[in-house]
């Protein structure tokens, strides 16, 4: 796996959110490197960051810690930066990541740690973009996303879109993550147009799971979203680069076949090569009944070398 890109880690501890901390066990604090395999003493992995794989890092360690007794993992959301920051400062293992890791968050990881932080591919995710259930549009482009979100954009209302919601508010209310987020960032870069930010106004939100629910009771609103988040309130559209092109479903196939055009990879970081147990987590999620738990959350399984 390239050790050149590099994902965000969250911060966590007794001041972090109870509605962004999830933990696993408890246990002590370990770090790459002085893990003893075995032994009677139980002995905890800190692992935090990405708020979109936060569901799936909570399946994986605990169905970890149900086979092995003597390690917990303790897992942690809050956004991939806020993930980074952690595994920076010291007080996470292994950093969750929906985006890789930016060149400023490397360096400062090599000049705190004297190593090169070591990046894996844990999975997949198609990022979905949500409307309510009964809204009538059932695809977009890439382009009318930039129209909707990006600084400038030009499209304001549904009908612009050739479609009225079904509370009669023509205007779009647009749902947004948070900055810290690694979807936040992802998003910005596949959709917004190069050079725009985000345009102003949007209702911007911590968590993967809050944006789906609010597009859910919001018939009037559009957001975007890991695909493993779908419930039966919301609806996931097709999406084409283009006018004139194919429209996709985000789906593991289409994925994993790069057709459909917002799909991006789930990371996991360490400071440096891992050793004992953290290694043995990391292996062990990367195993056929790890990539499974992948696939039972709604994602896509990481692709083989």
């Amino acid at each position: 796996m390239s050790t050149i890109q590099k994902s965000t880690f969250a911060m966590y501890g007794l001041t972090v959110l109870a509605s962004t901390l999830i933990l696993v066990g408890c246990g002590k604090k370990t770090t790459n490197g002085d893990q003893s395999a075995g032994g009677g003493n139980s002995v905890e992995i800190q692992n935090a960051g990405s708020d979109t794989m936060v569901n799936l890092a909570q399946a994986w360690a605990e169905a970890y810690g149900a086979a092995n007794n003597n390690v917990d993992v303790a897992v942690a959301g809050g956004g991939s930066g806020t993930g980074i920051a952690a595994l920076i400062n010291g007080t996470a293992d292994i950093a969750n990541c929906s985006r890789a890791m930016k060149s400023s968050e490397l360096t400062k990881s090599v000049n705190t740690h004297g190593q090169d932080p070591k990046q894996y591919v844990m999975g997949l995710d198609a990022l979905a973009v949500y409307v309510h259930k009964d809204n009538p549009l059932d695809e977009i482009t890439i382009e009318q996303l930039g129209g909707i979100y990006g600084e400038d954009g030009a499209i304001t209302k549904w009908s612009q879109l050739g479609v009225k919601s079904s509370d009669g508010n023509d205007e779009i209310i647009r749902i947004s993550r948070q900055s810290n987020s690694g979807t936040y960032v992802y998003f910005k870069e596949t959709v917004v147009p190069k050079g725009k930010e985000f345009k102003l106004g949007s209702r911007d939100l911590h968590g993967s799971k809050d944006v789906v629910e609010l597009v859910g009771n919001t018939p009037s609103a559009i957001g975007y979203s890991g695909m493993g988040y779908a419930t039966d309130h919301v609806k996931m559209l097709k999406v084409a680069l283009k006018e004139g092109e194919t429209y996709y479903a985000p789906s593991l196939q289409n994925s994993l076949d790069r057709k459909y055009p917002i799909a991006r990879p789930l990371y996991m970081y360490t400071t440096g090569e891992p050793t004992g147990h953290i290694k043995s987590y990391i292996d062990w999620c990367l195993t056929d009944a790890g990539q499974k738990i992948v696939v039972d959350n709604g994602y896509i399984p990481a692709p083989k070398n």
